[in-house]
Order: C-alpha cells, then sequence, then structure tokens
C-alpha cells in the first residue's frame, strides 16, 4: 500500500517539476524530490518508478536520481550494488529500445558516471567496469535503433571520461583518463571508423530518420575520440588557434594508412549537408594531429593526401554556402599553415593549383562580407601565417604569395569600404562598433599587408585620395546630403584603421627606406585629414572616426617614436616636405594639440576621452628623460599644466549628468600630467602649490558644504570622487620622496578630516567609498621607497593612524549592512573591504612605522585595525575569498604580512578564527591563481616556523612563555588534522600535479614533516603501498632520498638541503610514475 503511495505521490511529482508553469509549485516539487534523494530507500524506490512509472518523467527522475546516488562522495554505494545497476541500466535500454530521447539521454549519462568513477574498482582480480565495448556488442549486433544506443554509450562515456569534474580530485580524473585513453579508446575509435566504412559502403537510405541518426551518432563518436584530452593539457575552448592533437604513438597505424583520411572525405562528398559539418570537425582535428608523430617523408605524404583533399571540396563547393560548413571549413584551412610548415606545403604536387583555389575562395569571402563574419578570422590567420613564414621559406619550389596575398589585402580593404553604404542604407550592425573583432582583423592584416607592401600602399593612397577628395567636395558644397557625408566618413574611418595597422605591422618585417619613405605618404594623409576634421569640431564630428585616428596615433607612435627610430628616417623627410614637420619634437606637438582638442570637444564622450588619456599616459610613460623634457617643453603640454580645469577640459567637470564612475579617467589624466610634472619640478614648492590651485580649491568647497548642516549631497559626492580621483592619479605619479612628501604635506593634516567624513556619511554608498578608499591605499603605500620621513618626524605613526580609523571606521559600518544580496556583494561590500585588506597590508609592509610603540604609550590604533581585519574577514563566507580574484590577492598578500610579522597577535587569537584562517590557507594551497597560492605557502611557513619555535621552547622548560602562546599551540594540538591536512595537500600537490611554484611549496613541507613525523610517515607508506608492487622499492627509496642529510631543525642551510632533495625527489617520482599505468590508489588519505 505504502509503496504504490509512494510512487503516485511521485509521479504527480514529476509532473509538477517538469510541466507546470507555475514557478512556486515547481519550487515546492524540486524540494521533495531533493528529500526523496537523500531518503533511505530511493534506490528501491526508483527501480520501482522505471519497472512501472506511467510517463517518461518518472523514468527521467529515476535515472537522475541514480546518478547522483552514484556520484556522491560521502558514504558511496557499495560495489555490487553498483554493478546490479549498471547490469540492469544495459538490459533496461535493450529491452526499451523506443524510450524517449531524454529518458535514452539520461540513462547513458547514468551508465558512463558509474563506469567512470568505477574505472579502478576489482571484484576478484578483475576490473568490472572496463569491459565496456563487450557490453555495447550485443547493442550493435541488434537492429538501427540498438545500433543508436550502443554508439550514443560510447560516445557519451567518451566524453564523461574526458571531463573533469569539480566533486573529485583533479589528479583522480587524470588518472582515469589516462587509463581509458590507454587501454580501450583506440579500440573504440577503430569501431567507430570500421562502422562509418560499412555505412559508407552501403547504399544509404538518408531518408530513413533512423540510418541518419545512426550516421550522425558514429560521426560524434569519431569526433569525441579525436577531440579527446590526450595528455591532460585540458586546452582552454577559446583559444583555437593553437591546438595539436596529442595522438598516442600507438594509434600511428591508423594515420599512416590514408584510408582514415579519404574515409571522411568521401563522407563529406555523400551524406546529406546538414551532416556534414561533423564531418569537417572530425578533419579539423585529423589535420592538427601532432608532428612527432610522423617520419618527414611520412608526414609529406599524409599532407599530400590532406590538402588534395581541400582541393576536392574547394572544387565542388556545394555544401560550403552552408554557414556551418563554411565555418568548419574555414578552421580545417587555417589549420593548414598552424601545423604545417610554408616550406612542405610549396612541395606538395599540386600546390600551384591549390593556392590558387584557397586565394579565390578567401577574396570572394571576403567580397560578402555579411555572410558568416565570424568565419573571416580562420581566413584571415591562415594568410597572416603564410605571409609571415615568406622571409624564411628556404624550398625552392615558388610559393606564389606574391601573386595572391595582394589579392587577399586588396579584397579585405574594398570589400569592407563597400560595406559602408549597405551597413548604412539599410540600418545593419556596423562593424565598426565591435571594438574587439576590428582590432583583431586589423591585427592579421598587419602582417598580409606587409607582403608585397608596395602594392598595399600604391592601393591604399589610391583609396584615401578618391574618398577624401569626395569628403571635401561634399562639404564645400551647399546641397549635399548628410548621408553622403557619413558615407564617406564611414570609408575614411575604414581607411585610418587599416593604415594605423599596416604601419604597425612594420614591427614584425625588416623595413626598407622605400617602405619607410611610403609609410610617410600615408601618414601625411591622415595628418592633413585630422587638419580638416579638427577645423569642424565646433560644429560637428564623427566618433567613429575619431576612434580610428586615436587608433593609427598609437601605433604611429609604437613604430616612430622612440630610440628604436632613426631620426634620418624617410618618413620624417616626407612628413617635412609635405606639412612642415621637420623633427620627432614637432610631430609630438601634433599628438598633443589633437590630445588637447580631443579633450575640448570630446569631453562628454567616454571612449574618445579614455582613450586620448591612454595616448597621453602612453607618451608620458617610458621613455628617457631627455625625450621627456622636449615635450614638457611643448607650449601645449605647459598650457596642460597650468590649465588643468572644468573650463578648458570639460570632463573634469562635476555638473555633468553622467556616473560617478564614469569619473575613473581623471586618475588616468591626472597621473600623466604628474609625471610631466615632475620632469621640471625638483624641490620647487611654489609650482607644486600653483599647479595644486584648482585642487585646493575643490578641497575647500567640500569642506565648506560639509560644515553646513544643508548642503547639496549630490554635488558634494561629484567634487568629492573628482578630486580622489585626481589625487590618486598625482600620487601614482609621484614616485620620488621630494615630489610625493610635497603632497603628503600639502594633504596632511588639513584636509584628512574631510576624506574620514566622507567615508562616515556615505559608507554605503560605493560609488563614494571605493575611489576614496583607494586614495588612502595609495598615499600609504611605499611605492619606490618614497615614504622616508625624517628621524625626529612622527609622520609615519600619524599617517598609521589615520589609515586605521579610515579601515576601523569603515569596516564597522560596512558591517552594519546585514546581509546584502548575493548579486550585490561585491560592488557594495566585498570591493571596499579588498581595498582596506590592500591598505592595510601596504602601511603594514611600508616600513616606515615601528608598531611596536603602539602597545607601549598604550596607543590602541593597531589593535583596532587589526580587530576590524578580523571582523570583517569572519563577515566573508571562504567560498568568497576565492571567487572574488582581487578580494582573494588582497587577503593573501595580507595575510603573509600578518604571519610574518605579527604571529603574537594571530596566536592571541580565539579557536574558530584561527580555525577559520588555517582553513582559508588550506582551500588557498590548491587555487588556480599561482599568487594566492604562493602567498598560503608563505603564510603557512611562517606559522609553521612559529609552531616548531613553541614546541621547541616548551620542551627546554625555559621560563614559561606568555600564556597567548600556549593557548595556540593548545589549539593545534587539539586540532592536529588540520595541519595533517595541509601535509597531505602539499605532498599531493608536488607529486600528482603539474607543481608552478615548486620552491614555495618546499618551504613549508619540512615544518609540516617536523610537526608530524608519525602522520608523514603513515602517508609515505600508503603512497608506497599504492604503487604497482614491482615499484614499491623504487618508490620506497624516493622518499628515503628526500629525507636524506635533513636535521631536525628549521635553520636555512637545512631548509635549502630540503629544497633541493625535494626537486630531485619529484622527477624521480614522476620519472616512476610516467612509466607505471596506475597512480595513487584513491584511498581516503589522498582523495
Amino acid at each position: 500500500r505504502f509503496v504504490h503511495f509512494g510512487l503516485a505521490q511521485l509521479e504527480i511529482l514529476c509532473k509538477q517539476l517538469y510541466e507546470t508553469t507555475d514557478t512556486a509549485v515547481r519550487h515546492q516539487a524540486e524540494k521533495a524530490l531533493v528529500e526523496f534523494t537523500n531518503s533511505p530507500d530511493c534506490l528501491s524506490k526508483c527501480q520501482l518508478l522505471l519497472e512501472r512509472g506511467s510517463s517518461s518523467y518518472s523514468q527521467l527522475l529515476a535515472a537522475t536520481c541514480l546518478s547522483k546516488l552514484v556520484s556522491r562522495t560521502s558514504n558511496p554505494l557499495p560495489l555490487e550494488q553498483r554493478i546490479d545497476i549498471r547490469n540492469y541500466v544495459l538490459n533496461y535500454l535493450a529491452t526499451r529500445p523506443k524510450l524517449a530521447a531524454f529518458v535514452t539521454q539520461a540513462l547513458i549519462q547514468l551508465y558512463a558516471r558509474i563506469t567512470k568513477l568505477g574505472w579502478f574498482d576489482c571484484q576478484k582480480d578483475d576490473y568490472v567496469f572496463r569491459n565496456v565495448i563487450a557490453d555495447v556488442t550485443r547493442f550493435l549486433q541488434d537492429s538501427v535503433e540498438h545500433c543508436i544506443i550502443g554508439v550514443t554509450i560510447l560516445s557519451q562515456l567518451t566524453n564523461e571520461i574526458n571531463q573533469a569534474d569539480t566533486t573529485h580530485p583533479l589528479t583522480k580524473h587524470r588518472k582515469i583518463a589516462s587509463s581509458f585513453r590507454d587501454s580501450s579508446l583506440f579500440d573504440i575509435f577503430t569501431l567507430s571508423c570500421n562502422l562509418l566504412k560499412q555505412a559508407s559502403g552501403k547504399n544509404l537510405n538518408l531518408n530513413d530518420e533512423s540510418q541518419h541518426g545512426l550516421l550522425m551518432q558514429l560521426l560524434k563518436l569519431s569526433y569525441n575520440c579525436l577531440n579527446y584530452d590526450f595528455i591532460g593539457t585540458s586546452t582552454d575552448e577559446s583559444s583555437d588557434d593553437l591546438c595539436t592533437v596529442q595522438i598516442p604513438t600507438s594509434w600511428r597505424s591508423a594515420f599512416l594508412d590514408s584510408s582514415t583520411l579519404q574515409l571522411f572525405f568521401n563522407l563529406y562528398h555523400s551524406i546529406p549537408p546538414s551532416l556534414s559539418p561533423l564531418v569537417l570537425s572530425c578533419l579539423v582535428q585529423i589535420a592538427s594531429v601532432r608532428r612527432s608523430l610522423f617520419n618527414n617523408a611520412e608526414r609529406a605524404k599524409f599532407l599530400s593526401h590532406l590538402v588534395d583533399g581541400v582541393k576536392r571540396i574547394l572544387a565542388n563547393p556545394q555544401c560550403l554556402p552552408d554557414p556551418n560548413n563554411y565555418h568548419e571549413f574555414c578552421r580545417l584551412l587555417a589549420r593548414l599553415k598552424s601545423n604545417y610548415q610554408l616550406g612542405e606545403l610549396v612541395k606538395v604536387e599540386n600546390y600551384p593549383e591549390v593556392i590558387r583555389l584557397i586565394a579565390n575562395f578567401t577574396v570572394t569571402s571576403l567580397q560578402h562580407w555579411e555572410f558568416a563574419p565570424n568565419s573571416v578570422h580562420y581566413l584571415l590567420s591562415l594568410w597572416q601565417r603564410l605571409a609571415a613564414s615568406v622571409p624564411y621559406v628556404k624550398a625552392t619550389e615558388p610559393h606564389l604569395l606574391e601573386t595572391y596575398t595582394p589579392e587577399v589585402t586588396k579584397a579585405y580593404i574594398t570589400s569592407r569600404l563597400e560595406s559602408v553604404h549597405v551597413i548604412l542604407r539599410d540600418g545593419l550592425e556596423d562593424p565598426l562598433d565591435d571594438a574587439g573583432l576590428v582590432q583583431q582583423q586589423l591585427d592579421q592584416l598587419s602582417t598580409i599587408g606587409r607582403c608585397e607592401y608596395e602594392k598595399t600602399c600604391a592601393l591604399l593612397v589610391q583609396l584615401f585620395d578618391q574618398a577624401a577628395q569626395t569628403y571635401q567636395e561634399l562639404l564645400q558644397s551647399t546641397n549635399s546630403s548628410a548621408a553622403d557625408v557619413t558615407v564617406q566618413e564611414g570609408r575614411l574611418t575604414w581607411l585610418v584603421y587599416i593604415i594605423g595597422a599596416v604601419i604597425g605591422g612594420r614591427v614584425s618585417f625588416a623595413s626598407t627606406d622605400e617602405q619607410d619613405a611610403m609609410d610617410g605618404e600615408l601618414v601625411c594623409r591622415v595628418l592633413q585629414l585630422m587638419n580638416l576634421t579638427d577645423s569642424r569640431l565646433a560644429q560637428a564630428g564623427n566618433e567613429r572616426l575619431e576612434l580610428a585616428m586615436l587608433s593609427f596615433f598609437e601605433q604611429f607612435r609604437k613604430i616612430y617614436i622612440g630610440d628604436q627610430v632613426q631620426k634620418s628616417s624617410k618618413l620624417y623627410r616626407r612628413l617635412s616636405e609635405v606639412l612642415g614637420l621637420n623633427d620627432e619634437t614637432m610631430v609630438l606637438s601634433v599628438f598633443i594639440g589633437k590630445i588637447i582638442t580631443n579633450l575640448k570637444y570630446w569631453g562628454q564622450c567616454e571612449p574618445i576621452t579614455s582613450k586620448t588619456l591612454q595616448l597621453l599616459n602612453d607618451l608620458s610613460l617610458g621613455y628617457p628623460l631627455p625625450r621627456l623634457e622636449k615635450l614638457v617643453k611643448l607650449s601645449a603640454v605647459q598650457f596642460m599644466l597650468n590649465n588643468h580645469t572644468s573650463e578648458h577640459f570639460s570632463f573634469l567637470g562635476i555638473n555633468n549628468q553622467s556616473n560617478l564612475s564614469d569619473m575613473r579617467c581623471r586618475t588616468t589624466f591626472y597621473t600623466a600630467l604628474g609625471r610631466l610634472l615632475m620632469v621640471d619640478l625638483g624641490e620647487d614648492e611654489d609650482q607644486f602649490e600653483q599647479f595644486m590651485l584648482p585642487l585646493t580649491a575643490a578641497f575647500e568647497a567640500v569642506a565648506q558644504m560639509l560644515s553646513t548642516n544643508t548642503f547639496n549631497e549630490q554635488e558634494a559626492k561629484r567634487t568629492l570622487v573628482g578630486l580622489v580621483r585626481d589625487l590618486r592619479g598625482i600620487a601614482f605619479a609621484f614616485n620620488a620622496k621630494t615630489s610625493f612628501m610635497m603632497l603628503f604635506d600639502w594633504i596632511y593634516p588639513a584636509y584628512m578630516p574631510i576624506l574620514q567624513r566622507a567615508i562616515e556619511l556615505w559608507y554605503h554608498d560605493p560609488a563614494c567609498t571605493t575611489p576614496v578608499l583607494k586614495l588612502m591605499a595609495e598615499l600609504v603605500h611605499n611605492r619606490s621607497q618614497r615614504l622616508q620621513f625624517d628621524v625626529s618626524s612622527p609622520n609615519g605613526i600619524l599617517l598609521f593612524r589615520e589609515t586605521s580609523k579610515m579601515i576601523t571606521t569603515y569596516g564597522n559600518r560596512i558591517l552594519t549592512l546585514g546581509e546584502v544580496p548575493k548579486d550585490q556583494v561585491y560592488g557594495v561590500k566585498l570591493k571596499g573591504v579588498s581595498v582596506c585588506f590592500a591598505m592595510l597590508k601596504a602601511v603594514l609592509s611600508g616600513n616606515y612605522v615601528n608598531f611596536g610603540v603602539f602597545r607601549l604609550y598604550g596607543d590602541d590604533a593597531l589593535d583596532n585595525a587589526l580587530q576590524t581585519f578580523i571582523k570583517l574577514l569572519l563577515s566573508i563566507p571562504h567560498s568568497d575569498l576565492l571567487d572574488y580574484p582581487k578580494l582573494s590577492q588582497s587577503f593573501y598578500s595580507l595575510l603573509e604580512v600578518l604571519t610574518q610579522d605579527h604571529m603574537n597577535f594571530i596566536a592571541s587569537l580565539e579557536p574558530h578564527v584561527v580555525m577559520y584562517i588555517l582553513s582559508s590557507i588550506s582551500e588557498g594551497l590548491t587555487a588556480l591563481d599561482t599568487m594566492v597560492c604562493t602567498g598560503c605557502c608563505s603564510s603557512l611557513d611562517h606559522i609553521v616556523t612559529y609552531l616548531f619555535k613553541q614546541l621547541s621552547r616548551s620542551t627546554k622548560k625555559r621560563p614559561t612563555p606568555m600564556a597567548t602562546d600556549d593557548r595556540f599551540l593548545h589549539i593545534m594540538q587539539q586540532h592536529p588534522e588540520m595541519i595533517q591536512q595541509m601535509l597531505s595537500t602539499v605532498l599531493n600537490i608536488i607529486i600528482f600535479e603539474d607543481c608552478r611554484n615548486q620552491w614555495s611549496m618546499s618551504r613549508p613541507l619540512l615544518g609540516l614533516i617536523l610537526l608530524n613525523e608519525k602522520y608523514f610517515a603513515d602517508l609515505r607508506n600508503s603512497i608506497v603501498n599504492s604503487q604497482p608492487p614491482e615499484k614499491q622499492q623504487a618508490m620506497h627509496l624516493c622518499f628515503e632520498n628526500l629525507m636524506e642529510g635533513i636535521e631536525r631543525n628549521l635553520l636555512t642551510k637545512n631548509r635549502d638541503r630540503f629544497t633541493q632533495n625535494l626537486s630531485v625527489f619529484r622527477r624521480e617520482v614522476n620519472d616512476s610514475m610516467k612509466n607505471s599505468t596506475y597512480g595513487v590508489n584513491s584511498n581516503d588519505m589522498m582523495s
């Protein structure tokens, strides 16, 4: 009775979960089903649902619940039960081939999960979950439906084993993946190729849906085999260019025999277009097989078959109009050059014919710019790599690129220009608005256009002159339409971008005088156009054209301004003849003039302002002093240094309606101004006071507002935020003692109270507090030893008091906000906390405060700051500490300083706080960010060293140390598992993972071992015993050598010896494991 009732109830819940549109009902059902999954009779109920369930949804529920049961890490199902579930699922699928597709999918997923997680499970010396092909054979010998299920099982399994999951350690995943690769993957791939051969040998009736489905699953299976992560590099999906498929040497036979390659090319021509993208994806992987699989003769033969296949597709392009096909084919073409050298390609017998076909295909593709714009990247990358190889090719056969590359360049340039009026006419999306895409294509074009550069320049000059002339005529004519003007501006925008790109391409090629002269022709034209557009800015301007100009200036600056270019360059000669710009200083003057013009007219346009300021910043940075002196002497620069107010530069105004966060660009502006001011500043305080006048006035205005009870809050906030952003820019630029001390004396003590007051008033508004906190963090940062106070000055201590006050004020107030919604928690709270951590770290490690004096004189500034740090820390869940990169970097670097210099404070904390800090270190050890991981190692080393010293003291029976020390020792002795867990983690990483910071890992390890010698011995034995019998002796010896000559102390000499031993140990263990098919047994200690 109960079972049937339970069953009916579950069926209703399934319906509610999968069919209802009412979210509240669905939510309730979800809750109930989670409880069901955790109930003790879940397993038997799932079986009942599969046997008697009336709807597909109940079968789906049973399959997903079983997947959760077999995946759980705590309290896993016993082996017999898992074997039963596996057999049951296979029988269920075999007897019910007509299940709903999503049910079949879920059951196959369940089978794959059981097989993966049980890969190393033995029963009577037999690996029970490994006879995968045998499991599937009975499906393959039955009807087409059964065949599809069998193939899908293999495909899903390959995919499942290839993907790491978060619940199990990466080491375990790699072990299973490697074992599966060595024992089963090649057989599965061979099977799929044989089935494809059989299928393509028959007269396929592809109107029959099941035959079509079988082919699709077979192709997916082949792709999953070829796309397997063979050596555990787990490449990032987004980096498509550098893929090499690391096929194991044991697979050579399949690739030396050209029939595998031919099979896929033949399939492409014989199956319907809807399936051919899958075939091409397989071919992309085959074309990317690692070079070292073949010797030179074999590679040449393989490449020859590959190029023949590509030629056949280009000669019969019926399927290419399908966007998916076209995209995959472009990827295939790109792989021809990413994996083979131009010298090898030119030796293929049909090379001249193929390169002609590829060039025609590329030109046609570029001319149809509106079709599949995302695929163009692959074609351009092919030509970019071909063009870049021209200087290095040694083969005698002609590469013909001098014939075809200019055609590609021309097609790209003319097609972009022709797109302009179509986009305007039809109201399409303008590709120029996608800055990332344009930049990527221009980077590729910069190399392609440098091949046969004379032709590129001649084309650009001709097109530019036509467009500029038409543009001028339209501007002078009285009856020209605005649309025509916009079209010409659009064409000129593309040309300016492209000219910038090809000039930037000079970096990658040895340049000749003639080419520099050609660059001169192009530069003159852009500067003349700039003069024309600047003269019209009072009436109208074009934002895209201005952004293109800035991109051009950026490229020009990189190539032609600086020491890498001879002053006698033909480019400057041409500029002198045409525009009267005789030398670099005059060109710099044009740059600065343009910057001032942009800031004057485009102050409300954020993209132009920020790019312009970036250019100013780049000019103020990284040049030797003589060049900066020349720059500062320019009247335009002097104008900026003397007139940085909102009447000249509208973006410094505060009455505009923009967001507070849009003022970020002010920091960049003042960083550049600060650098330029410092060139001549020396010790001239009057000049500094003069420069600071606008900022002094702003501070006085804020002080005035805050002193009255009724003030305009918005205006006060805007003035203050703008001001602190400006000051942070100046503070960042002033990295010398003299100039920084002038700034310090200017701001302290006069204006510090205003910053403190702002934090008190507006702590809940991050747009206001973050800039203030960041300014403070910059002021206390001892960059280049600029904070050096005189012996008689108390300023270091006073500065720390202000810091402590700000951290305490902000910390205590931000904690009154209570629970903040998850999606706002970073912006509202964690960002400010992260800046406070960074500020505290900067001041604690700045080396200008003696922290001992605070306790001595009963000053609580240090205690307050540290206690606030602890309160803030405890309000943040561990997961957040690692989820937000800026927060984790500031927290872990602060922790490093605290454990190094303030260990007494850490030792005096409550047990739950100590455990919180230790577990945050433990989690940080396995973080992906190397900086975090290194900081954790360092903090752990300081803690372990402290503990070791305390223990040594307590055994020597010295006079009793302070009670706090005892307390800390006591906590650690009560929770030995914490330190033991870290010992196991560090050892695990060093032995089994790609350890990028071995030196840092080695430092705490010795202390951990000395504190836990018995545990270390157990750990060592379990690792040794998990090896196959013939390897155990070698592994035991590795551990013996690790501790060879190591004494029981933590002196530097002893540590260094241990670090050396450890690198030998790691090498030997890796060599030993490479030759072994097993890794570590999945015992509890290591998993």
